[in-house]
């Protein structure tokens, strides 16, 4: 091979190897287990959430199977935590991706991470009935119990 070609393969090799540790890996999703991201033409119920050192206040809701919240996230602490709605199986098998990759930043309508001072809505449809979380997928957080719980009846 030229010089010119082995520079290239060389820089195409780098790049693969640097790309997952550049930021999130999209998720691709078609469908969300927790619902669908809502619709801001329609009405919602606003619930806060304000997120601090291994907690979330509040951590346990409630909401009616179709019902919209406007989801008002709120980081009130002194570290970088995440809100990322979904069932536990699936928090949890994303939280030993995280603990790969811990810079993983989450841009999906059901998750977000915040920096301390910073808040984000998010707006969501619930169209299932049963129990889901949200949870802070920054290494080490969920394991210390930051976890929160949504009951759709």
């Amino acid at each position: 091979m030229n010089k010119i070609t082995t520079t290239a393969v060389t820089l195409i090799a780098v790049a693969a190897l640097a790309w997952p540790a550049s930021g999130h890996e999209k998720h691709g999703h078609e469908s969300y287990s927790a619902g669908e991201p809502g619709n801001p033409k329609k009405p919602s119920r606003t619930i806060e959430v304000e997120m601090s050192e291994m907690e979330y206040n509040p951590s346990r809701i409630e909401v009616k199977r179709g019902e919209q919240i406007r989801f008002v996230i709120r980081n009130v602490g002194k570290e970088d935590h995440e809100f990322l709605l979904a069932t536990t199986k699936e928090n949890l098998k994303h939280a030993e991706d995280m603990k790969k990759n811990p810079h993983m930043e989450h841009d999906d309508p059901n998750g977000v991470r915040l920096k301390p001072k910073m808040s984000t809505e998010i707006l969501w449809k619930f169209t299932k009935r049963g129990t889901f979380e949200y949870s802070c997928l920054v290494p080490d957080h969920r394991d210390y119990g930051m976890i929160g719980k949504v009951t759709v009846k």
